[in-house]
C-alpha cells in the first residue's frame, strides 16, 4: 500500500505488525525532485546535505531525510518542515517538546538507494536496513562484534548463506541497540539474536536472562531485491 505523502513514482511501501508499522522507500528519484525536498529540511540538516563529497550520496540523504518528515507530518497533522527533532547522548532522533505529547516514536535506517522507517506508539522502537553483500573482511568483523554464539553460527553456515547470516545478524544487533537509544556504545556480547537464513528473527538472549523475557521482540523483512531490514520494538 502507498503511503498518502509519497507518490507512486517514488516507489514506496508500507506494512505494519501490531502497533509497530515499517515503511521503505527509494532514494534515488530526479533531481528536479530532490530540490523540492530540500525546501523541508531544517537549516542544520541543510547543512548536513552540504558537508556529502559525493553528489550521490548528498541526495539519497535530502530525500531520506524529506520522506521521514513527511511521514512524521502525516501521521501529526502538521506540515513537514515545522517539526523540529532532539537527539539522545548517542545521537538517536526523537520529536521535539512541542510533539512529544503525541507518544509517537520512529527510527530510520538507509543503505545504498533504500531508506526504511519504523513507527510505534509510546513505545521505542529502532530499524536497520543493509544491502547484501560479500565482504572480504566480514569473518573478521564477525569474530569482533559478534557475541561467542552468533559467531559460532555464523561460522557454520554454508559459503552460500554466510553473506545473508552476516547482515541478518549485523542489521537485528543494530537495531536493537538503536532501540535502546544506546548505539554501538552498548557492548555487543551483550545479547545474542538469531541469524541464520530461514530461521525467524529473535532476540535469543540478553545479558543472563533469555530472550523471550527481555521486554523487546524483534521482526526482519527484506524491503526490497538485494536487501535485508530488522526492526526492534519494545513489547506492549
Amino acid at each position: 500500500m502507498m503511503a498518502s505523502p509519497l507518490r507512486a513514482s517514488d516507489n514506496a511501501t508500507r506494512a505494519s505488525a501490531g502497533a509497530t508499522e515499517f515503511l521503505m522507500a527509494r532514494l534515488d528519484i530526479a533531481p528536479q525532485a530532490v530540490g523540492a525536498l530540500l525546501d523541508l529540511l531544517s537549516e542544520d540538516e541543510q547543512q548536513r546535505a552540504h558537508r556529502f563529497v559525493f553528489d550521490r550520496d548528498r541526495r539519497r540523504f535530502i530525500v531520506a531525510r524529506a520522506r521521514l518528515r513527511q511521514l512524521l507530518g502525516e501521521r501529526l497533522g502538521v506540515p513537514p518542515a515545522a517539526l523540529r527533532f532532539v537527539y539522545g547522548a548517542q545521537g538517536k532522533p526523537a520529536l521535539a517538546a512541542k510533539f512529544a505529547g503525541s507518544g509517537l516514536r520512529f527510527n530510520v535506517s538507509h543503505s545504498e538507494g533504500v531508506a526504511v522507517y519504523a513507527f510505534a506508539l509510546d513505545r521505542e522502537v529502532g530499524i536497520d536496513v543493509e544491502a547484501v553483500r560479500e565482504l572480504p573482511d566480514a569473518d573478521d568483523i564477525a569474530a569482533r562484534c559478534f557475541s561467542r554464539r552468533e559467531n559460532e553460527t555464523y561460522l557454520k553456515l554454508g559459503s552460500r548463506e554466510r553473506s545473508l547470516g552476516f547482515f541478518n545478524c549485523w542489521t537485528r544487533k543494530e537495531a536493537f541497540i538503536k532501540a535502546l537509544g544506546e548505539g554501538l556504545s552498548h557492548p555487543l556480547d551483550r545479547f545474542d539474536v538469531s541469524l541464520a537464513p530461514g530461521e525467524p528473527a529473535r532476540i535469543l538472549r540478553v545479558g543472563g536472562a533469555p530472550g523471550e523475557h527481555c521486554g523487546w521482540r524483534m521482526q526482519s523483512f527484506v524491503p526490497a531485491a538485494g536487501f535485508v531490514s530488522a526492526l526492534v520494538a519494545e513489547a506492549s
